[in-house]
């Protein structure tokens, strides 16, 4: 085994690197800013096809915005640090991420309930206004990244509303837990699905995966703003960060304990002992339901989001209790993984079917987590693992042509044209995000 510092080890992440810097900035990023921004109607449009056509009516997602949000405002983050906060390009991540906010904060935060709504038409007028705590992790995802790349004391005050929208109407004070939903004024919903491709439980993995993935960044854009605060933190001419935010201790606790509670939520209930892989679908007193599934790219991810938890959580103790989790999760996660370095989605283990779709977000997953893996536990073969899903990326998923990547290629090879290239689900998140992550992290 090579050891991280090898040159061929440096050599292959510098190149990770500037590919993904390039295709950061020269694929993704400029696809949002010229051809999904609504000027007519505020915010960014609801959905372009797999054809690339444009949906202009097409209603607008909570998800789909709150992404947007978190991507352009990590895009200022990182990338003023590479090239300085006035430089143009950059300049152009920040208004598109004041923009996503501002459109966040004025259509879909219900003004009389609280939470967010699931999504507005493409005038922004509330269309299905049920509170999917998915949704409402995402919209603190992004909220939270905007206070962390500029120091917006309102995004931060909306972010803290809605974690505390979560603890009060979510949490199961009984089993331990979050639930998946509830109407727009609180009360119980018989349909709690995701989407028609779920199972109606009341609780779920991918739902507290993306809970304790804004909480974490909550936590972390807390200490952060409080650790500028008591280093008498001054903003450089033209920074946006105001002086005097005061982030209370007693609110950091408060969202450092949630976070606590939450890894312990996968290690003790989602996390599936006997074969290392997350189960899926939970009732309330976390009974497995639907049978036995396995979803690898959700496997990966959580690997590095859980251990990114306990890293941000500081705890010594959690973190000496997680990081042997993270390496069998992974490792679990290979049964999806193909020789040619792409990530099938997911089986279904009674019924024998799988979905062998290369999903775009499984592919860009698959990279961060091994990437994560060869950084902290000096794998070389998790580094092999990330290049060849990096190799696959780069082949038969990137839209070199017109921007963006493709939602899929099926099993046999051909081009999936059916989903969208930018929708309700297909957003600039888990590409933009793992080409951060890469750019951002220091081996």
């Amino acid at each position: 085994m090579l050891s991280p510092n090898s040159p061929l080890c440096c050599d292959a992440v510098a190149a990770m690197k500037a590919e993904m810097l390039a295709v950061l900035t020269g694929n993704i990023l400029p696809f949002w800013l010229n051809r999904m921004q609504d000027h007519e109607h505020g915010g960014f449009y609801g959905r372009i096809d797999g054809h690339d056509h444009l949906h202009p009516e097409a209603e607008k997602g909570a998800i789909l915005n709150a992404r947007i949000l978190w991507a352009f405002s990590a895009a200022y983050r990182v990338l003023s640090k590479l090239r300085g906060s006035d430089n143009a390009e950059v300049q152009k991540y920040l208004a598109a991420a004041t923009r996503a906010r501002r459109y966040l904060v004025d259509h879909f935060i219900d003004p009389e309930y609280g939470g967010v709504y699931w999504s507005v038409d493409y005038q922004g007028r509330p269309l299905d206004t049920k509170k999917q705590f998915y949704a409402i992790g995402f919209a603190i995802y992004g909220l939270s990244e905007y206070a962390r790349a500029t120091g917006d004391r309102e995004s931060l005050d909306y972010a803290l509303q809605l974690f505390d929208c979560i603890e009060e109407h979510a949490f199961d004070p009984v089993n331990n837990g979050y639930i998946e939903a509830m109407t727009r004024q609180w009360q119980p919903i018989a349909d709690m699905r995701l989407s028609d491709l779920d199972a109606n439980y009341p609780k779920s993995q991918n739902t507290h995966l993306h809970i304790i993935e804004p909480y974490t960044n909550l936590y972390r854009c807390l200490k952060e703003l409080r650790a500028q605060e008591s280093c008498d933190y001054v903003p450089a001419i033209g920074a946006v960060l105001p002086i005097g935010i005061s982030v209370p201790q007693h609110t950091i606790d408060r969202v450092g304990a949630a976070l606590r509670n939450l890894i312990g939520i996968f290690t003790d209930r989602i996390l599936n002992p006997e074969t290392h892989h997350l189960d899926l679908f939970f009732s309330m007193d976390w009974t497995r339901g639907a049978g036995h599934l396995e979803s690898y790219g959700h496997d990966i991810e959580c690997s590095w989001l859980l251990h990114e938890a306990a890293l941000v959580l500081g705890d010594e103790q959690v973190l000496r209790r997680v990081e042997p989790i993270v390496r069998m999760v992974a490792q679990a996660s290979e049964k999806g993984l193909r020789p040619d370095g792409s990530m099938i989605h997911e089986a279904n283990l009674d019924t024998g079917r799988c979905d062998d779709d290369l999903h775009w977000w499984v592919q860009a997953e698959n990279v961060v987590g091994w990437v994560n893996i060869y950084q902290y536990f000096h794998d070389e073969r998790a580094l092999e693992h990330a290049q060849r899903g990096w190799q696959y990326i780069k082949d038969q998923l990137i839209d070199y042509d017109h921007g963006e990547w493709h939602w899929s290629r099926h099993a046999d090879g051909t081009l999936n044209t059916a989903d969208d290239k930018a929708g309700f689900w297909k957003c600039p998140y888990h590409n933009s995000r793992m080409c951060l992550e890469v750019i951002e992290r220091q081996f």
